[in-house]
């Protein structure tokens, strides 16, 4: 039987300058192989794919700064946390200047439920970033 740890290696036939183009990004984030680098583009493509197909569970961080003296503003947000469409499984707030915080929600549940409860947030009046970072599970 296969060790789901074992590493497998193969050969993977490229044009110049897609290798060139990829040894660059090695260095530019640095990356210790171009095997590393791989590795990394195929989990984030497994993570798009779960995302599109939108058939399981995955998970959310819902990155947001708005104006917290936006009137009824954080009574909204909390308000749309509380629906039972998705789990809030954490949220940290932070108070970056007089007018603007930062907070930051993780969420679990279908994508179509975290995307939906995303461009509800990210549109309230006074939220002046939304950024949704996708996740799920990935194999090793």
């Amino acid at each position: 039987m296969t060790n789901p740890e074992e590493t497998i290696r193969f050969s993977v036939s490229l044009p110049k300058p897609l290798l060139d183009e990829l040894d660059q990004r090695v260095v530019r984030k640095g990356y210790a192989s171009r095997s590393e680098l791989v590795r990394d583009l195929i989990r984030e493509r497994i993570v798009e794919e779960t995302w599109e197909r939108g058939d399981e569970e995955v998970a959310g961080v819902l990155t947001i700064v708005y104006d917290h003296h936006q009137r009824e503003l954080t009574q909204h947000i909390l308000d749309i946390q509380h629906r039972q469409y998705v789990h809030i499984v954490a949220s940290t707030h932070v108070h970056m200047d007089h007018h603007n915080c930062l907070e930051t929600i993780i969420i679990r549940g279908m994508p179509a439920e975290i995307e939906r409860l995303s461009l509800e947030i990210g549109g309230l009046r006074g939220v002046r970033f939304s950024e949704l970072t996708r996740a799920s599970r990935v194999s090793n």
